[in-house]
């Protein structure tokens, strides 16, 4: 493993290319997320209240990447302060940042408060370590950028973060360990669909939805 932590490790640029592991990335993904949801439930806000701030962060956001993407520098400026979190097709393309927050805001506003919060969680944690697995040990492709061992991951993680959050919420049952394990389905399935849309957007929304269509036949939350 040390070998290939090595082998990822760029010189030639500042920047990241989706197939590098890129650490500083992944743990802000998951350190901005869970710094969110702990100022969620601190702030005693509704959760309609935080879908709307979220959508206002995600709407200015948009609006900067618009103008970063036509004034070179901008660009340069937003690239250096953000450089160690940032991609190398970032520096010509929109970045995570406006999709992370409209994905955690449209999820918080159509679903179910601990349904959405799931939703987040599965986006805070399989997408990062499943990134981190697939480009580590992705042997087998699947997709073009999606390999069996990111798939298997991403549903292990979800699996367990389902099984941890309802065990918090609800009592221990056959039909919470069921629950669980269509659940890491449903996360695995949504983190493929990155393949097509920016995972920030399709993981809390898709497997929001799925989630919720899941929660009315198997009701645990």
């Amino acid at each position: 493993m040390g070998q290939a932590l090595l082998s990822q490790v760029r010189v030639s640029s500042p920047f990241r290319l989706r197939t590098d592991l890129h650490l500083a990335r992944k743990l802000w993904h998951m350190a901005t997320g869970l710094i969110g949801l702990a100022a969620y439930y601190k702030s005693h806000l509704t959760i309609e209240s935080v879908a709307a701030i979220l959508l206002i962060v995600s709407a200015s956001a948009f609006l900067v990447e618009y103008f970063r993407l036509r004034n070179e520098k901008m660009n340069q400026l937003v690239m250096f302060i953000l450089k160690p979190v940032m991609r190398e097709s970032e520096k010509n393309s929109v970045s995570g940042l406006p999709f992370y927050a409209l994905g955690v805001s449209l999820s918080l506003f159509f679903f179910p408060e601990r349904i959405a919060i799931l939703s987040v969680l599965f986006l805070i944690f399989a997408d990062p370590i499943a990134s981190f697995c697939g480009i580590l040990y992705g042997r087998d492709k699947i997709l073009p950028n999606k390999s069996l061992q990111g798939t298997i991951a991403a549903f292990s993680v979800c699996y367990i973060v389902t099984l941890v959050y309802g065990l918090i919420h609800a009592s221990p049952s056959m039909s919470l360990l069921m629950f669980a394990i269509v659940a890491g389905v449903i996360g695995a399935i949504s983190e493929l669909c990155s393949q097509f849309v920016d995972d920030n957007l399709c993981i809390p929304v898709i497997s929001g939805l799925g989630l919720f269509l899941l929660n009315m036949v198997i009701t645990v939350f």
